[in-house]
């Protein structure tokens, strides 16, 4: 079954150019130009990934994934004609996914957005994947995608489970950004430094909240590694 992707943006032009890139890829496209309709299509057809403008009138695309999380874990692609930093941090703390600034390529977006719906659903698991990573009071078991703190479940955007998942392959190993984003990011895929420590400072907090406020250390100068978890 091809996957469904759910594209808002209020500029048409936009619209048609990813959904045309999209179904070039073997996807199967929904477009819609606001917010509102965005939640009413979701709630209609539940779609596989959804690309989010930021910048739409009336409801922008920060408020659509604000409400969208407390119905749905959906993985979201933000898009923003601002390249500010705000908007990046913002977008990806809101349960954004991942994040591009327009004007961009439409390779690369279908490039970005195979890498959401691979890491959110690996379609063949590797023979790895059947292991249970833990850690601590730490658990991750990639076949089912699930992971826990001292039992308590938590909830994982794609690519936060892959780069939690790095960090737990290689316990006693001091990562460096380019080392995280390798972890949870094709090879041919540029991401910006503060992405990174924008989806581990999601990590943290969604560790801290059942209890673990030291997942992930910073070594300053260096990178990141994996904390004590107990």
């Amino acid at each position: 079954m091809p996957h469904h992707i759910l594209v808002a943006d209020d500029d048409p032009h936009i619209r048609e150019v990813i959904c045309f890139a999209l179904e070039k890829a073997g996807m199967k496209t929904t477009g819609v130009a606001d917010g509102a309709a965005a939640l009413q299509a979701i709630g209609r057809r539940a779609p596989d990934l959804v690309v989010l403008d930021i910048g739409m009138p009336e409801m922008d695309g920060l408020e659509v994934c604000r409400r969208l999380r407390h119905i749905s874990d959906v993985p979201v692609l933000f898009l923003s004609a601002r390249d500010e930093e705000i908007d990046r941090i913002l977008g990806l703390e809101m349960g954004g996914d991942d994040y591009v600034t327009k004007p961009f390529s439409p390779r690369e977006l279908v490039a970005r957005v195979n890498v959401i719906l691979r890491r959110a659903r690996p379609a063949v698991p590797e023979p790895a994947d059947d292991r249970r990573f833990s850690h601590g009071k730490l658990a991750l078991a990639p076949a089912s995608h699930t992971a826990s703190f001292d039992g308590k479940p938590l909830s994982l955007t794609g690519i936060e489970f892959s780069i939690l998942k790095g960090f737990l392959a290689r316990p006693a190993h001091v990562l460096d950004r380019d080392a995280v984003t390798a972890s949870a990011y094709a090879a041919n895929i540029h991401v910006a430094g503060r992405t990174v420590d924008s989806h581990i400072r999601n990590i943290r907090a969604k560790l801290a909240a059942v209890g673990c406020p030291d997942v992930i250390e910073t070594v300053h100068g260096v990178g990141f590694r994996l904390g004590r978890c107990g």
